[in-house]
């Protein structure tokens, strides 16, 4: 059995030949590819316009397949074209050749400036290209790249596909390609050499012609010519006689405000070095045939004066230095940097002795004695040393910040700077989109200011000393009721950054507090005399004995500080009189018989009559009270405000409260109206405040006479209303007895504190939106002078991301050097523009004519890969340009310029000093076409193409040789 056995065990061990090979399932998966791109059979397009392959859309579609464990990506690179309509061209299209051969052919795109390598040295529209996955990836061996070979060679046979197919072997940088295009009855194959050392025998024209008839080995003896194409790429590197019109700034200079040519207030601009490092002329010979002209290693005829077609591209400067952009980016430095200004500067200049003395009250500001203590305090901690700010700079800065501090009086602290744009202007709202600040206030200036001294005078050091100063400035205005200049007068401006927003409110506490010690300083004499209209010639009558011993009081208080006279909240300022009259007659507002007692205080506080209305119990005309104004608020104290509103919760006490202090504001205003109105009740109160919420209808009495009956509305009806709450507990005193709405002391030292607490890095942050606006201002600005289409497109770009970004409170700092980094590409592209129009002076041009031509070609060569040059040699941007070459060449040959040698006498003197107007060519490529019949001599004829590229280092042919499979 065992034996019987043994026979069939042996058929297991049989191999299955069958089973598919890597090799075979790469091919097959290749095969997938390109049938799920549709690349199968062959479509032709339409005959290609001259330059489409620059102009028009190219797009790529990619794929990963493996060979057993290697990876390879397949990238189908292809023209975007309309697509022709194929119906009844079938039969037509049986026997005719491949799209990409018939496109080898093709001379309307010879030398694209921007295009993928194959296209430029094949001139094919569409193509696929297999390459190794991973960039370190090679294909080195030739039996891989064979193998490779005849897999593509395989796909395209089985799919029927006429799109050429490439594989990319060697290292990436060498850009080696080998493929093949198959269709019916025909294939071409592209091949390529890649040399280090070029051998001179294939330099020119002759040695390369020998090389393309000798590989495409045709066996006609009349050849059919050869058709050539030819470049020669010229470079120019010196541009000696143009001085690059940036001059760098000079740090020492600071005379009369100006630092470096630069005044306080005013953003650099420019490149430091020229931003157009080459110039490169390419002169092409786009059709010629062999035969019509000569060169060979003894003599050529390839003079580029003589080209037909001139051509230029300017090759930029990498990152060039750019003044603006560098001003910016350090200042952005500043919002990273951790350290506060204590730490910078040494201990505090606002902790010595307890606080900082207020300087001492003077009628003007002196630049010497805006410049505080804090120099000295500095100087004290830190030893003999320098502090960061020299004098001279720091008097500029204030004295620019401060410009009232130069005047006999102070102003009211509007700004009067002439230079900035006009406040209905665009370029002055932009603040509203950036939330930076107006560019004619002191926040903008200040944030100019910091700018130049991080930049030019001690960096952080600097910026610390300044804010200090800063500080302290604004702490010896507030005591001294002194107004801030460049602010907008009234509430802070929520559209601004809150820095400005800061300086605004301690402006608005300085008003407030200015214009109440004013009213203190009027003598009793004027509040005596002050009788209310209806109350003529009773004078007694007005003011009782307590009125006047309130009088007294207050007079004795005048010669007192303000910081001692009155900060506590709970203080109320009701005058005494009226209360114990209220407290003596046991009335309240609300109950019946008040408003006979109440229509028996005197009335105080009236602004002006209502028009016609009259009090509705006592048909007295009703008065407007003066009332106090609600007190102005930043974001953050409104942020605060709400977040405590919003933590009240939804109890009945929570509403209670929060409608407690809502309700401040209305509580006042009820209490200067009923001083201004004795008698009145709620209803009076309602017409005048809320007169939608009093319902006036007409009705017929019983007399039958139409009378107006009014009531309030159904909110004002709900029980326990807020408003007859109010209406109950507010007592009879005019605004300027009632306590504070808003307490400036208190707001004004909070706002002086933030100051004083804000590190460098808080600061540049604040002020970062005003850099952009001004930034951008300045590009603006700049770019009017030159008018360039394209900047203008890009300035509009970096308004809208910058007010998208600088909208959210803490923007990131990865958008905001999106935004800087945007506006040094802009003003490198200015730069560019003026460094060309130096160039080709376009300012000498005496023809108006001529002037538009060259500034139309310079706006090109900005936006343009390549400018074709009207006129060649011969036109104006022509003779231009070869004068650049030739004035190039005698400074390298230190041989004498163009003007001199043509003051030369004889033509000896002339043909010594002549040195060849151009330098040897950069770069030297040639595209030889022909159509020959290969293999044999009954072949059909078909397209042959070689591109030759000689430069310094490289030389390469990429050649695409056709035959035909089916005669040969």
């Amino acid at each position: 059995m065992a034996a019987d056995c043994e026979p069939e065990s042996e058929v297991f061990e049989l191999t299955d030949f069958t089973t598919a090979s890597e090799w075979e399932r790469f091919i097959s998966r290749v095969e997938e590819i390109l049938n799920d791109w549709k690349l199968i059979g062959n479509s032709l397009g339409k005959p290609l316009e001259k330059g489409i392959f620059t102009s028009g859309t190219w797009e790529e579609k990619s794929d990963e397949i493996c060979f057993a464990d290697f990876k390879f990506s397949v990238t189908h690179h292809y023209l975007v074209q309309e697509s022709t309509d194929k119906e009844g061209k079938d039969e037509v299209l049986e026997d005719v050749i491949p799209q990409s051969m018939q496109d080898l052919l093709c001379m309307n795109n010879d030398f694209p400036p921007r295009a993928h390598c194959l296209v430029r040295w094949y001139g094919l529209r569409e193509f696929v290209v297999l390459a190794p996955a991973a960039n370190s990836d090679a294909v080195l061996s030739e039996s891989k790249c064979n193998l490779l070979l005849s897999s593509v060679s395989i796909a395209l046979g089985n799919t029927g596909c006429q799109v050429p197919l490439f594989v990319q072997i060697h290292h990436k940088w060498r850009r080696m390609y080998v493929g093949e295009c198959q269709g019916p009855g025909v294939r071409t194959d592209f091949e390529m050499v890649h040399l280090r050392k070029v051998p001179n025998q294939y330099t020119h024209l002759s040695g390369l012609l020998d090389i393309f008839k000798s590989k495409i080995g045709c066996p006609l003896t009349p050849l059919p010519p050869v058709s050539i194409a030819i470049r020669f790429t010229y470079i120019l590197q010196d541009w000696q006689q143009y001085f690059w019109p940036q001059q760098p700034p000079d740090i020492d200079a600071l005379v009369g405000g100006e630092v470096g040519g630069l005044e306080f207030g005013k953003l650099p601009f420019g490149a430091c070095e020229d931003p157009i490092s080459e110039l490169h002329l390419a002169t092409t010979w786009p059709h010629l045939t062999e035969g019509i002209i000569v060169d060979n290693d003894v003599y050529s005829d390839l003079d580029p004066i003589q080209a037909p077609h001139w051509s230029v591209r300017v090759r930029k400067a990498d990152n060039p230095q750019c003044l603006l952009g560098d001003f910016v980016t350090e200042f952005f430095k500043v919002c990273r940097r951790k350290e506060s200004t204590d730490e910078i500067l040494g201990r505090s200049t606002f902790e010595e002795e307890g606080r900082e003395p207020a300087p001492v009250p003077i009628h003007k500001l002196s630049v010497s004695n805006m410049v505080h203590t804090a120099k000295k305090k500095i100087q004290k901690h830190r030893g003999i040393e320098e502090s960061p700010l020299n004098n001279d700079v720091l008097n500029t800065i204030l004295l620019f910040l401060f410009p009232d501090a130069a005047s006999e009086k102070l102003l009211d602290g509007t700004s009067t700077d002439n230079n900035n744009p006009s406040s209905e202007s665009e370029e002055y709202n932009l603040y509203n989109q950036f939330k930076s600040a107006p560019s004619d206030s002191l926040t903008y200036k200040l944030a100019l200011c910091l700018c130049m001294i991080n930049f030019y005078h001690g960096g952080l050091k600097g910026v610390a000393h300044l804010w200090q100063e800063f500080v302290l400035e604004m702490r010896f205005r507030w005591e001294n009721n002194f107004l801030i200049p460049g602010l907008a007068s009234g509430a802070p401006d929520l559209r601004c950054c809150l820095l400005h927003q800061k300086l605004q409110m301690l402006n608005c506490c300085i008003e407030r507090k200015k214009a109440r010690d004013e009213k203190k300083k009027t003598s009793t004499s004027d509040n005596l005399t002050n009788i209310y209209p209806g109350d003529a010639g009773k004078p007694g009558d007005q003011l009782g004995p307590d009125n006047v011993k309130d009088m007294d009081k207050e007079k004795g208080e005048v010669g007192k500080s303000w910081d001692s006279w009155s900060d506590s909240e709970e203080e109320f300022f009701e005058c005494l009189s009226d209360t114990e009259e209220l407290k003596g007659n046991g009335q309240e507002t609300g109950k019946k018989g008040g408003l006979k007692e109440m229509a028996n205080l005197k009335p105080e506080g009236r602004l002006h009559q209502h028009g016609k209305l009259t009090l509705l119990h006592n048909g007295e005309p009703l008065y407007i009270p003066v009332t106090q104004e609600p007190a102005p608020m930043t974001e953050d104290l409104l942020e605060e405000q709400s977040e405590v509103l919003a933590k009240l919760g939804t109890s009945a006490e929570g509403a209670h409260l929060r409608a407690r202090m809502q309700s401040a504001c209305l509580l006042s205003d009820m209490e200067s109206f009923k001083a201004a109105n004795p008698g009145c009740c709620l209803e009076d109160f309602v017409r005048w405040y809320s007169p939608r919420d009093y319902i006036e209808e007409e009705v017929i009495d019983e007399k039958g006479n139409t009378v107006l009956k009014g009531e309030l509305s159904a909110r004002m009806k709900i029980p326990s209303n807020m408003w007859v709450e109010a209406w109950e507990t507010a007592k009879p005193v005019p605004a300027r007895r009632q306590r504070r709405l808003f307490d400036d002391t208190r707001e004004a030292e909070k706002v002086l504190h933030y100051l004083a607490v804000q590190k460098p890095a808080d600061l540049a942050r604040h002020l970062l939106p005003c850099i952009i606006h001004a930034a951008v201002l300045k590009v603006k600005e700049e770019e009017s002078v030159e008018n360039i289409s394209s900047v203008k497109k890009i300035i509009k770009q970096i308004i809208s991301h910058s007010s998208k970004v600088l909208h959210f409170p803490n923007p990131e700092d990865k958008k905001l050097e999106e935004i800087i980094h945007q506006i040094t590409s802009v003003e490198a592209l200015i730069a560019r523009a003026r460094s060309l129009k130096a160039k080709f002076g376009t300012e000498k041009c005496e023809q108006e004519e001529e002037k538009e031509d060259l500034e139309r070609f310079v706006s090109c060569l900005l936006e343009q890969p390549e400018v074709l040059v009207v006129g060649a040699g011969r036109g104006h941007a022509g003779r231009i340009i070869h004068k650049l070459f030739v004035n190039a060449q005698r400074a390298a040959a230190l041989a004498p310029p163009e003007e001199e040698l043509k003051r030369m006498g004889s033509p000896e003197e002339r043909r010594q000093n002549s040195v060849s107007d151009f330098p040897p060519p950069a770069g030297r490529e040639l595209i030889l076409r022909t159509t020959v019949p290969r293999p044999a001599p009954y072949s059909r004829a078909l397209p042959q193409r070689m591109y030759s590229v000689l430069t310094k280092e490289d030389f390469r042919l990429a050649g695409a040789f056709s035959s035909d499979t089916s005669f040969f």
